[in-house]
């Protein structure tokens, strides 16, 4: 029975024991730097890094944006395939209109005059035949260039494969040119225009600046020092603030980045919203990589015979695709976030004194003493002669 009033006097004491807080002035230089040193790094850390770094008082909202370009230009080959051709903005920009991006074609393999008719298949070792029994009819492989007509024929004096139903003759897609032949390309100038918009601030922006009149954007070019606000890029420029040579990157063609930033502090006291370029190339420029290197595509231009015969010309183009990335986020002042983050402010302050009271009991010369000296128990009986003396009581 005495246990368990012992017990229960004990848990008694657990529940209804009140603790007020005791002022305990420490004399001691070690843990007062400790302390104000502690505190020291609270307020910096929420002004310096909350409140000037992150702007931990500005409600956010992510960028919504439009773009369309305008590449101008043209170019002058002169091969076998296309002599004397002039190319102008209808042949070397595929599509005409992009979303988000445009292909600006540099280099091509023609394949003239195709028809629709049968001829041997190119040598692979699935289309390498001896005899007819080797070459299935019918059978179609999408890696190859036709569908099989089952017949065995004569690719050259020395090789025989399998005759398929195709345009012909077929593409050798194995004749690149070493050196582009849009060479030229690299004068060609693109037109960006970006219209971006901010919902939740009612916030809406274009690149083309209200400074900037028509006589200005027919002459001016974007450059990082002089134009900074231009919205006309010359291709060779693009490509070499990326790192890259254009001539190089012309032969087997390539992906670009244009990166718009438009990360705004709209605030009135620093309400500045200008759009920040920065370039970069998106695909892979490992040169030990000869699997599928560069960027292209083939499209074909068609028409017919005076006879009435479809004919066709079949070019593998080969060229920079650049892509216009928008991204950004807009700050504003906003009561929430700033009491959200003050209160954030706050709890932190508060940890200050229990990390000086660790210090003070755990690390301080005079460990034992603080000890004594922090926590006094006193029950009813206490008298206040005890109390300004600092006896501790209880009920051991």
């Amino acid at each position: 029975m005495c246990q368990d009033r012992g017990c229960c006097h004990s848990c008694l004491h657990y529940v209804l024991d009140y603790e007020t807080p005791k002022t305990l002035v420490i004399q001691s230089k070690a843990v007062g730097f400790v302390f104000r040193f502690t505190q020291l790094l609270v307020i910096l850390y929420v002004v310096g890094y909350v409140c000037v770094v992150q702007k931990g008082y500005q409600e956010t909202d992510s960028v919504i944006s439009t773009v369309t370009t305008k590449v101008k230009g043209f170019a002058y080959s002169n091969t076998s395939d296309l002599e004397h051709r002039f190319w102008d903005v209808a042949d070397y920009v595929i599509p005409p209109q992009g979303d988000h991006s445009f292909f600006v074609l540099t280099n091509i393999i023609v394949t003239p005059n195709q028809t629709q008719s049968r001829c041997p298949e190119l040598p692979t070792p699935s289309s390498i035949c001896t005899a007819d029994c080797d070459c299935t009819e019918g059978h179609s492989d999408p890696r190859s260039n036709g569908i099989q007509t089952g017949l065995c024929v004569n690719y050259s004096d020395t090789q025989q494969t399998c005759e398929v139903l195709s345009w012909c003759p077929l593409e050798i897609d194995t004749n690149l040119p070493k050196h582009a032949m849009l060479a030229a390309a690299e004068n060609f100038t693109v037109l960006i225009k970006n219209s971006v918009t901010y919902p939740k601030f009612k916030f809406h922006r274009r690149n083309i600046m209200p400074q900037i009149n028509s006589s200005y954007l027919r002459r001016c070019e974007f450059n990082r020092i002089t134009d900074p606000d231009c919205p006309i890029f010359r291709l060779k420029h693009i490509v070499s603030e990326a790192g890259e040579d254009f001539q190089s990157m012309a032969v087997k063609g390539g992906v670009l980045g244009i990166l718009i930033d438009w990360s705004c502090d709209l605030d009135w006291w620093a309400g500045k919203c200008y759009p920040k370029y920065s370039f970069q190339r998106l695909d892979n420029k490992n040169p030990n990589n000869s699997v599928a290197p560069g960027y292209n595509f083939r499209f074909a231009r068609y028409y017919k015979t005076p006879d009435g015969e479809e004919t066709r010309t079949l070019i593998k183009g080969y060229g920079i695709r650049f892509d216009v990335i928008v991204f950004g986020t807009a700050g504003k002042f906003g009561i929430v976030p700033t009491i959200v983050n003050l209160g954030a402010a706050l709890s932190f302050l508060s940890l200050v004194p229990a990390v000086s009271d660790w210090v003070m009991l755990t690390c301080a010369r005079k460990k034992d003493l603080y000890n004594k000296h922090k926590v006094t128990y006193l029950n009813e009986d206490s008298d206040s002669e005890s109390m300004a003396m600092g006896t501790s009581y209880g009920t051991q």
